[in-house]
């Protein structure tokens, strides 16, 4: 990353794309009848919104470049964070669910990890930073979720 402008137009990219998958993936798990990964779905989507959020009100008074989605440089094909979009299948077990949602936050974490490992810039520098806490937290949540599907235990609440 050279500037922060680009930092955000990227962030602001893969949270859009993000909180749209997962949006998806929530109709699907509520849909088909699954509540409970349902909401945690719609959470994630909240949080990408959060996150869009943060970066649209950072970048107000910034000159931001335009970029156009083939523009972006991405470590994959598609963002980071946009999750597998074969587990909108409204089929797929709640196990794999919550692996693909987990998936999809780690590659966003190591997304942010990566930049605030390489950048020189120290707003750069500050707001990887904060990225890389916030997906952290969601990695957390999401291994909570997780170890309580496989030792048969009830997922934990989400408000």
């Amino acid at each position: 990353m050279e500037t922060v402008e680009e930092f955000l137009a990227y962030a602001t990219k893969l949270e859009q794309e993000a909180a749209i998958r997962f949006d998806q993936l929530a109709d699907a798990m509520e849909t088909c009848g699954n509540r409970e990964v349902g909401k945690l779905f719609r959470r994630l989507a909240d949080f990408s919104r959060m996150h869009l959020a943060q970066t649209r009100a950072r970048s107000g008074f910034r000159e931001m470049p335009a970029m156009k989605p083939g523009e972006f440089d991405w470590p994959g094909v598609e963002s980071p964070e946009a999750a597998a979009i074969w587990a909108a299948d409204p089929l797929i077990g709640r196990e794999q669910a919550l692996e693909i949602a987990l998936d999809a936050e780690a590659a966003g974490l190591a997304y942010y990890s990566s930049v605030l490992d390489t950048a020189v810039d120290p707003e750069i520098i500050a707001l990887a930073r904060e990225f890389v806490e916030e997906e952290s937290g969601h990695v957390s949540e999401l291994q909570k979720w997780i170890a309580a599907h496989r030792a048969g235990e009830a997922l934990p609440a989400v408000g």
